[in-house]
């Protein structure tokens, strides 16, 4: 077995977390005036079933964080493989994020993207701050499936589709 030299500190935190699948989701928002916005997120996980909730982390300094400091609802979009493209398209320039017409308004007005395998609309309950970063806990009011489809995965920085079933 190989193994790559011992690292501390953030190159032991980077380099354990490249190895670490996630499902990709998008988390979107509106700015006080109303603009959409939104974001990549690996770190979406179910926090309660009863209630429903949500909890997902972002950093303070991302430029979505001050719409989603200064709001109280998201949507939350679970991708498949078939959203690959709109993955990319989330997770490059945010200033062309909601360029096209892979999204449109849904409840509350906020961002819905298009063709997801789900959404769902919450309340933000909780924002605690950790350093630079925060965690945010959603309380779930409303959702959607979509079709089903294959997992999208992040892994090594990079997409990728799921490999061979066990």
């Amino acid at each position: 077995m190989t193994t790559a030299p011992d690292a501390t500190g953030f190159d032991a935190f980077a380099q354990a977390f490249r190895r670490h699948a996630a499902g990709v989701a998008v988390i979107t928002a509106l700015t006080p005036d109303g603009r959409p916005v939104g974001f990549t997120a690996t770190s979406l996980a179910s926090l309660a079933a009863t209630p429903p909730m949500a909890t997902f982390n972002m950093a303070r300094t991302a430029s979505s964080w001050p719409a989603i400091e200064g709001t109280d609802r998201v949507a939350i979009h679970m991708l498949g493989l078939d959203d690959l493209a709109v993955a990319k398209i989330m997770a490059g320039d945010n200033a062309k994020r909601f360029d096209g017409d892979h999204w449109e308004p849904g409840p509350f007005g906020l961002p819905l993207l298009k063709g997801v395998t789900a959404w769902m609309v919450g309340t933000i309950v909780a924002r605690t701050s950790v350093a630079d970063n925060a965690m945010i806990a959603v309380r779930i009011e409303e959702g959607a499936l979509g079709d089903p489809d294959e997992p999208l995965l992040y892994h090594e920085r990079a997409f990728r589709a799921l490999g061979e079933h066990l």
